[in-house]
């Protein structure tokens, strides 16, 4: 790996076109936003839902050492076939970072074995992400809270299992609460997932939310162990004495 981690963002890349309002905000696709937040030590490259095998090859996904997950509206567009080859990939190691409405992705579901079912509203309310694990590393160089002054709100019951860690714990002005950083660990691969990104609204250009996502990529990059061996031993490491 060296120190540079290789991140791919896969984005559906379908709202911009369709959307006249996301396109305003993003006119170069939600993953340009997001790119340009990781500058220091990573080495991006994009990959979109309507690109030949998703752009998510058996090359691409092999020099990846961190995949960044955004889609909404085309889930079920998404092969079964690419969708088992990234969970092979995270049980092998790589990272995932699951974004905003990503949590209703196939391959978060696959992960994760629940229906990641959530309420929802579109109020453009305020949101104040809180920061509940300070010694974190995805929460390295954040104060107490992020506050966004629009977003869409996401409330509990957030049906996830629960985080192995979580970093943040959203609030919103109407007044639900939900569990926006959970980290998991599935094989060797680590996953984080973080709330906040809605298509209509400038969060990708937070340099706050930038921060996170960052720091999130450096922590799911994968180590150097090798993956463990599985199946039949025909070799026992001690001699085993004959039995009577």
């Amino acid at each position: 790996m060296g120190n540079v981690t290789r991140v791919t963002i896969w984005n559906e890349y379908r709202h911009e076109k369709v959307h006249d309002r996301v396109r305003e905000v993003y006119p170069d696709g939600l993953h340009a936003a997001i790119a340009a937040g990781l500058t220091d030590g990573f080495e991006v490259r994009i990959a979109t839902l309507d690109e030949p095998e998703h752009g998510l090859t058996e090359e691409v996904l092999n020099g990846t050492d961190v995949l960044i997950w955004w889609g909404h509206m085309a889930h079920g567009e998404v092969s079964d076939e690419i969708v088992n080859r990234v969970y092979q990939r995270v049980l092998h190691g790589m990272g995932l970072v699951v974004l905003h409405s990503g949590h209703f992705s196939k391959i978060f579901k696959k992960l994760m074995g629940t229906s990641c079912d959530l309420k929802w509203r579109e109020a453009r309310e305020k949101e104040r992400l809180w920061v509940v694990a300070p010694g974190h590393p995805i929460a390295e160089g954040i104060g107490e809270f992020i506050e966004l002054a629009e977003e869409e709100m996401y409330g509990e019951h957030f049906d996830i299992p629960q985080p192995d860690e979580l970093v943040f714990v959203s609030w919103f002005e109407g007044g639900e609460v939900f569990r926006s950083g959970c980290c998991y660990t599935r094989g060797q691969g680590k996953i984080f997932y973080f709330r906040p990104g809605h298509e209509t609204h400038p969060t990708y250009y937070n340099e706050q939310i930038r921060r996170v996502i960052a720091n999130a990529a450096k922590w799911a990059a994968p180590s150097t162990r090798p993956y463990p061996k599985y199946g039949h031993v025909p070799v026992p490491l001690e001699t085993i004495k004959p039995k009577d």
